[in-house]
């Protein structure tokens, strides 16, 4: 009877055992401030490292999980990317804009991500239809014009700048930039393409110059009197108000941002996003870094660092751009971006936008 008695407590002592040791081991593979020793991530930035080191260094600090960061073009990550192949040791791929996301994408270089702890984090509109990249910042295309302009009452959507109005008065980069591609994606999207052409037709004929330079290059034009219109993104003249340059300063001091579509669809919205590699050998750990990006605190630094706009709802924005109050966004057509890039390039090239 005692032998019986040992034997039936030894087996509830074993199994109480075999019980604690598993959930110490899940303990140590979770997702909250766990010990990951010897566990790695690897990134493919199309952000410079600045933008992003000191929010992947936090990211180590409370996981233990080393995080391997290698910035480049992003067009080039994607090549390399897709030279490399299955050897590839990219985890993650994170870059700007919805349209290199979804040739990210198209090039068959990511994978569907299945964490929905990540996804119930977002709005639908800011996740890829097929799961395959995230948001996690927001960034308006938008106008920013001269102070000395007189009748910048007379702008109130994108679609006003066909006017004859504003012949001559309109600066902005080439077609073969990708924020410009999917601001006429956008176009396309709301209008059909047949109207966008018409639409960016009409604008093309209101150019003060053949397209050239960076945004930054625009708001100086602007600041100059060479247009009074600069099309760009909404943190470049941020980036030229807080520039340590004095002439950058003076230029953005000459000029202001509006947002257009106010009253109607909602001004022009992009994104900077991340997704997961193809072949990621750390997927668990992208995973656990995509959700950190996520969190309230990483969203607040993410946005300020780079003047964006955080995508989770009870991330506060920075200083400048509360002052801005809220802007309405055209959210539902930033799914369709990636998809329309190859009618808007196309589009861009028999108007003449060069």
């Amino acid at each position: 009877m005692q032998n019986t008695l040992f034997f039936m407590n030894y087996k509830a002592l074993r199994v109480i055992l075999i019980l604690i040791f598993t959930l110490t081991s899940l303990n140590s593979y979770g997702h909250s401030g766990a010990s990951h020793a010897d566990e790695e991530v690897n990134i493919y930035s199309g952000r410079k490292g600045k933008l992003i080191e000191p929010m992947l260094e936090k990211f180590t600090s409370k996981t233990g999980i080393k995080v391997n960061l290698i910035t480049a073009k992003s067009d080039a990550l994607l090549k390399r990317m897709e030279s490399e192949g299955k050897s590839s040791p990219a985890d993650l791929f994170i870059t700007v804009d919805v349209g290199r996301l979804d040739r990210a994408k198209r090039m068959g270089l990511l994978q569907k991500i299945n964490n929905f702890s990540i996804m119930n984090k977002l709005s639908p509109n800011y996740i890829d239809k097929d799961r395959e990249w995230i948001s996690v910042s927001k960034r308006i295309r938008t106008v920013v014009i001269s102070k000395n302009m007189k009748d910048k009452n007379d702008l109130k959507n994108f679609e006003d700048l066909t006017r004859d109005q504003w012949k001559g008065r309109i600066c902005v980069r080439s077609s073969n930039n990708i924020y410009n591609q999917s601001l006429v994606a956008s176009l396309i999207a709301n209008h059909g393409e047949k109207k966008a052409e018409k639409i960016v037709k009409d604008l093309v004929s209101n150019f003060a110059r053949k397209p050239s330079g960076n945004d930054r290059a625009q708001i100086t034009a602007v600041s100059k009197g060479e247009c009074d219109i600069a099309i760009v993104n909404h943190y470049y003249y941020i980036l030229m108000l807080n520039s340590k340059e004095p002439e950058k300063r003076k230029a953005a001091d000459l000029t202001e941002v509006i947002f257009l579509n106010q009253d109607n669809r909602g001004a022009h919205v992009n994104i900077s996003g991340v997704g997961i590699a193809k072949y990621a050998k750390n997927v668990n750990n992208a995973n656990e870094l995509i959700s950190f990006m996520l969190e309230k605190d990483s969203q607040e630094w993410y946005a300020k660092t780079n003047n964006e706009y955080p995508v989770i709802k009870d991330a506060k924005v920075s200083k400048i751009l509360s002052s801005w109050g809220d802007v309405k966004l055209d959210e539902l057509s930033l799914n369709k971006l990636g998809d329309l890039n190859p009618n808007a390039v196309k589009l861009m090239d028999r108007v003449g936008w060069q």
